[in-house]
């Protein structure tokens, strides 16, 4: 725990046998609470590994998506009790050590959403990310900054962090299955009025660790700008998007706290 708060990790896993040990075994374990596995019906062995750790494992028959993985993962973290949810690619693009550093700036109070940045210190290029992502990454930034009237960093990292509260409030179920429902789920972070915090991390790109490809990056950018239209016609009062309809369809739990 930190602070009182209970910490859960989740991992929301497609193919990453090769790298989930490493991921893991680099948790700061001390504070960690509990790990949860989603493996998206991986073709490797991804859910014997993360068995033979140890951790909380639930699979997908069938391929259900980024977005759909994430939302089983937190719908399970809520299920289990948790207070803060760290979400930890477990293809070691991203340093797990910091996990009780984001963790801790949720449980100061400070903040509500902690992004694990890779532009904050130069991280992304150093760590190997491919140049046309790169520019991609900050022109959908200044744009999503501009749009939202708020200042991050980026906006496109898979490192984050969250309160229970933000999980329970926001319409998740209403997001895409599909990558770009990082996107939403930031967008309605922003109008929902929680506090979004940011801490510079490393990264690394190599062959193992998962990437989108061109033609999906291209689908994703798209998608990205459809959910900055869908906040400003919301806020605007044009029209009310379902991903920001208060009343939309939040996650569904069951209440597992004290198994």
């Amino acid at each position: 725990m930190i602070l009182g708060k209970k910490l859960i990790v989740i991992m929301p896993a497609y193919n990453a046998e090769k790298t989930l040990r490493q991921t893991y075994e680099e948790l700061p374990h001390d504070y960690v609470d509990e790990v949860i596995l989603v493996d998206d019906a991986s073709r490797d062995e991804t859910s014997r590994v993360a068995r033979e750790l140890g951790i909380r494992t639930i699979i997908h028959t069938e391929n259900r998506g980024y977005g759909g993985n994430q939302k089983t993962c937190y719908r399970e973290a809520l299920s289990h009790g948790a207070d803060i949810v760290v979400m930890v690619h477990p293809d070691y693009q991203y340093s797990p050590k910091l996990v009780s550093a984001m963790a801790s700036m949720i449980a100061s109070g400070h903040y509500d959403v902690v992004l694990g940045s890779r532009i904050l210190g130069g991280g992304a290029l150093k760590g190997g990310m491919p140049l046309y992502k790169y520019i991609a990454n900050r022109f959908l930034t200044l744009v999503e900054n501009i749009a939202l009237g708020v200042k991050l960093s980026e906006y496109h990292t898979g490192f984050r962090a969250f309160t229970r509260e933000v999980l329970e409030t926001l319409p998740l179920e209403e997001n895409s299955d599909d990558f770009v429902f990082d996107s939403e789920m930031l967008v309605q972070t922003v109008y929902f009025g929680f506090r979004i915090g940011e801490l510079s991390c490393p990264t690394r790109y190599f062959k193992e660790a998962s990437s989108i490809n061109f033609r999906r990056s291209v689908k994703y950018g798209f998608g990205v700008l459809g959910s900055i239209v869908k906040f400003l016609a919301g806020k605007w009062g044009l029209k009310e998007s379902s991903i920001l309809r208060s009343g939309g369809r939040k996650l569904q739990t069951d209440d597992k706290a004290a198994s």
